[in-house]
């Protein structure tokens, strides 16, 4: 019988070493810590094997410790698939990654609580009237301190503003319309406490209980319009998103005028489902024949023998002069 090492040589090449490199680096951190190899360098020459890899490492564990057990797993997982004496191991960390945390599927019972509109902190309007009262109250606070403490005299807008008043009285048309002015500011203040705000965002489905998530009415409108094209016969699209209803307006160039619309409806509805849209507002398709349509002819009539505006009336050929 013929020895082993007279049948014939078994060679590995680079590649073949560089792909189970890369391989194994994916291996050697098992749970959450997963890496991958973004390169991998190998020089093989007989049966010893040099590896060079890029690898990207999870955060926060220790660098050294992690690609110390990076070098030995990939240096004894290849030499055992390969049968080569791996005899060096380079890692280069590329970068760092953050693990993925799988987010909790919201129990049943708190599905309700994420609102159907998602509120406005007004936080410009809030800036600007804190700035305003804190202003006032601040330079009011520091004359009457310099009044009472310092024993100075009262501040010229303050005595003025109180001379004013004292002169003027409820029926007073600058005083009318100062309070009609406030009344105003008092009423758009509640205005803004009691609506939501935010009319051009639209809430969705969120994966986790108590977490806000919303979508803005423009990329809502722009995924509709973009099925809605892909519609054969179908020209131009335009898409209105509103609160509770959605329209679209589609132009028909060819096909039958009631299964494009059947279609339209279809690839819209379709479009808003997969926006998972917390309300899903009501869908109104509306199919508008553009001057280039005709109506599809019937298979059990005959084609019009008269001339159409498609078949034109024909010509008889001119005979020669002198031809018979």
């Amino acid at each position: 019988m013929t020895a082993p090492a007279g049948r014939g040589t078994t060679t590995v090449s680079e590649r073949a070493v560089r792909r189970i490199a890369e391989r194994a680096v994916t291996e050697a951190l098992p749970g959450g810590n997963a890496s991958r190899a973004t390169g991998a360098a190998a020089s093989v020459r007989g049966g010893r094997a040099e590896l060079s890899l890029g690898a990207v490492l999870p955060y926060p564990p220790p660098l050294a410790d992690t690609v110390r057990d990076v070098q030995r797993h990939v240096a004894a997982r290849t030499g055992q698939l390969t049968g080569l004496d791996v005899a060096s191991t380079r890692v280069t960390v590329t970068s760092l990654a953050v693990p993925r945390v799988p987010v909790p599927p919201a129990p049943e019972g708190d599905a309700g609580r994420t609102p159907r509109r998602w509120w406005s902190e007004r936080r410009v309007p809030v800036a600007v009237l804190t700035a305003v009262g804190a202003a006032a109250c601040g330079a009011l606070a520091f004359d009457m301190v310099q009044v009472h403490a310092a024993h100075r005299t009262a501040a010229a807008w303050r005595a003025g503003t109180v001379d004013w008043l004292s002169g003027h009285g409820p029926g007073d048309p600058a005083v009318v319309a100062a309070g009609v002015l406030t009344a105003l500011l008092g009423v758009w203040l509640i205005l803004l406490a009691v609506t939501p705000g935010r009319r051009h965002q639209s809430t969705v489905r969120a994966p986790a209980a108590r977490v806000d998530a919303a979508v803005d009415r423009s990329v809502v409108r722009s995924l509709v319009r973009d099925a809605v094209a892909d519609v054969a016969g179908t020209g131009a699209v335009r898409v209105r998103v509103r609160r509770r209803r959605v329209g679209v307006r589609a132009g028909l160039r060819f096909g039958d005028r009631a299964r494009t619309r059947d279609a339209v409806g279809s690839a819209a509805g379709a479009a808003l489902a997969a926006c998972e849209l917390r309300r899903v507002p009501r869908l109104r398709v509306t199919v508008v024949p553009e001057p280039v349509w005709r109506p599809p002819l019937d298979p059990g009539r005959e084609a019009p023998s008269g001339p159409t505006p498609d078949r034109p009336v024909p010509v008889p050929a001119r005979t020669p002069a002198g031809g018979r």
